[in-house]
């Protein structure tokens, strides 16, 4: 079947990175129907794409029966708070549709016969023993820390995704999504990039947690969002049934990015140090040795080239 007639569900479409794959996706031919109950969306990311013919937005919230017209061939899964500030927030809103939301989403796809992928999460790692973190690596998980609303929820969804797979024969991927950052995030959400970002650019100091010497290793939206794309459409196959990790291996500190922020903007701002929160990981950097081998995928932007767009995005957002 060509692209041209193929038919994408994307929940949480009007979110971050749904937004971006709704793009994408829409550019490569597909029609894409956008789920987002707008908890944490926001219908500015696809206001362009009201317009087109081939795309669809309903509200809806997919931890509810999920009713769609006419024949799907790929349903993908995103929705969820993301962001620590999101899920601490929103606890019960993070499990539900990690749990009951995914397995709406799976029954969904099991109906049509579609292809189903599933957005995790570097943090079902948690705080990792190893690193850089392969997809065989078990976690080092607190369940009843207050990071664990996240990090079970997308345990959970991973779970009941290879069980859809292996009891249903439904045709399922397993992304694992490392720190991602670029235009359309939300200047409030917590995210480290989007903090240093908007502090620099309000003259406040940034803030970092203990010395700042915990890594991340941050990912530029188009890279992710191509590595995204390219495991939907690999071949159905035994490679693809265990996680594949979609993130930038550049592993750098927290300071770091702060310093480099404060550079990229030009801004007078300070860095201030506040205590460590809770279970925060220490380090987080993936191994991309199955998505280079699998998808022929590796991320072509450095930080600090990604850098430049997403302070553009702020500057016209943040005042």
């Amino acid at each position: 079947m060509s692209e041209s007639s193929k038919r994408a569900v994307v929940t949480g479409g009007a979110g971050f990175l749904g937004s971006h794959l709704c793009d994408h996706l829409l550019g490569k031919g597909y029609d894409v129907v956008c789920l987002d109950n707008l908890l944490t969306g926001n219908t500015d990311n696809i206001a362009h794409l009201s317009g087109s013919p081939k795309f669809k937005f309903i509200k809806h919230d997919v931890t509810e029966y999920i009713v769609i017209d006419g024949p799907v061939h790929a349903v993908l899964h995103f929705a969820s708070p993301a962001s620590p500030v999101d899920y601490l927030e929103k606890p019960i809103q993070t499990l539900k549709v990690g749990s009951l939301g995914t397995h709406k989403a799976l029954g969904l796809a099991k109906a049509k016969k579609a292809r189903f992928l599933l957005a995790s999460t570097s943090e079902v790692y948690g705080d990792p023993l190893v690193n850089p973190q392969q997809e065989t690596y078990w976690g080092n998980v607190n369940p009843i820390g207050p990071r664990g609303v996240y990090d079970e929820a997308k345990r959970f969804a991973e779970a009941m995704t290879l069980a859809y797979r292996r009891y249903h024969g439904l045709d399922t991927r397993i992304v694992r999504i490392f720190n991602t950052y670029g235009p359309r995030m939300r200047p409030q959400d917590g995210r480290v990039v989007s903090n240093f970002i908007v502090q620099a650019l309000q003259k406040k100091p940034l803030t970092i947690y203990g010395e700042g010497n915990q890594t991340r290793s941050f990912c530029y939206v188009s890279d992710l969002i191509n590595g995204i794309v390219r495991l939907l459409e690999v071949d159905n196959s035994k490679e693809v049934e265990m996680p594949v990790n979609i993130g930038n291996p550049e592993e750098r500190t927290v300071r770091y990015l702060a310093e480099l922020v404060l550079k990229l903007t030009g801004s007078s701002s300070t860095i201030v140090k506040e205590p460590l929160p809770t279970d925060d990981p220490r380090v987080r950097c993936p191994d991309i040795t199955r998505a280079k081998g699998l998808l022929g995928w590796q991320p072509e932007y450095l930080v600090e080239r990604g850098l430049a767009p997403t302070i553009e995005y702020f500057k016209r957002i943040v005042t």
